[in-house]
């Protein structure tokens, strides 16, 4: 997660604001890991977005084993008959990636939802942990988790430790009211004489401030403003005091499913890449480094984008934007100097 996901990419990436949903009293365990129920369905089928509090459009898949991908599977984890599967959400979660359910007690959200569609694939009983982000990486490092679905980027830093199989594009979001005609083109000539806001001290302000800059060079404009939480942004949005708004694209997506046919609906308005101009940000599941479980986890995760599976996932969470071609292992993240 650095654009993206780390304690770093919540500032980088997600930063505090996008953390919208509240985790059930009692639910934190000492050491930062909480039991939180995981969610499934029938023999052969995964539900994702159970519980998702409107969040995700809940939809059945069937996902069944497949024996050539499960037989890639390290011994050790293949015999335990389970994948346990780390996420980073205490104590507050971040919908739509991650959070307890409506129920109160059900860890539901994209990452969670997606590492059981790879554990069926595996024919492996998925078993969910939540940990606060620092010690979700102890539990990797410890062997008290397989593998952790939550957000991460791939960096060429991890890299020293961890092994990655990408899954998702790390992207940020462009916002505005659904009556808007404006989009972002990939240029940011467009922004001129706009009225922007972002959050303050991330990653998506550093590369904002980067183009305000290269517009007053060119006698152009670009207004910046900054409010203290998500409420005053949308508020902003909804009065016309700001053109669009600049943060991480899932919780744009989260936005967008929640206020559509409301009277302050907003829309996506284009993407890009945490990473920057030069390359596309990468979101992957992440193991111990030489655990043997990053070529299985990308195998899955291919076997599930060629079945339509991926895309019927993203699509529950409004995500598709997010979209990778393939699942590749280890492949170039961002390097040593922007990690």
């Amino acid at each position: 997660m650095p654009a993206h996901f780390t304690r770093r990419s919540l500032l980088r990436g997600i930063t505090a604001a996008t953390a919208v949903a509240t985790l059930a009293t009692g639910l934190a365990a000492c050491g930062g890991e909480s039991a939180a129920t995981t969610t499934g369905g029938a023999a052969g089928s995964v539900t994702v977005g159970r519980v998702s509090n409107g969040a995700a459009e809940e939809t059945t898949l069937k996902v069944s084993e497949v024996k050539s991908i499960s037989a890639e599977l390290p011994e050790s984890v293949r015999k335990s008959g389970k994948l346990v599967i780390g996420v980073g959400a205490l104590p507050s979660g971040f919908a739509p990636l991650a959070y307890i359910g409506d129920d109160q007690k059900t860890l539901t959200g994209a990452e969670p939802d997606l590492g059981r569609l790879v554990a069926a694939v595996l024919g492996l009983e998925p078993e969910t942990k939540n940990f606060t982000w620092e010690n979700l990486f102890v539990g990797i490092d410890s062997g008290k988790v397989d593998v952790a679905f939550t957000n991460v980027t791939d960096t060429e830093e991890r890299k020293k430790k961890y092994e990655f199989a990408s899954y998702r594009q790390d992207n940020l979001g462009w916002e505005v009211k659904k009556s808007s005609t404006w989009n972002f083109d990939g240029d940011y000539e467009n922004l001129a004489g706009l009225t922007v806001t972002v959050g303050s001290g991330t990653n998506q302000e550093k590369i904002l401030l980067e183009w305000k800059k290269k517009l007053e060079a060119e006698g152009k404009k670009l207004t910046i403003k900054y409010y203290p939480d998500r409420n005053g942004i949308y508020l902003a949005l909804a009065s016309g005091k700001i053109d669009a708004f600049f943060g991480p694209n899932p919780g744009i997506a989260y936005n967008v499913t929640k206020t559509a046919g409301t009277a302050n609906a907003t829309r996506s308005a284009g993407t890009f890449s945490g990473a920057g101009e030069t390359l596309q940000g990468l979101i992957a599941a992440t193991a111990k480094k030489d655990s043997g479980l990053a070529e299985p986890l990308a195998d899955a995760i291919n076997h599930l984008i060629e079945n339509g599976q991926y895309a019927k996932w993203l699509a529950a969470y409004n995500l598709s934007d997010e979209a990778v071609a393939k699942s590749e292992v280890n492949p170039p993240g961002l390097p040593l100097d922007n990690s």
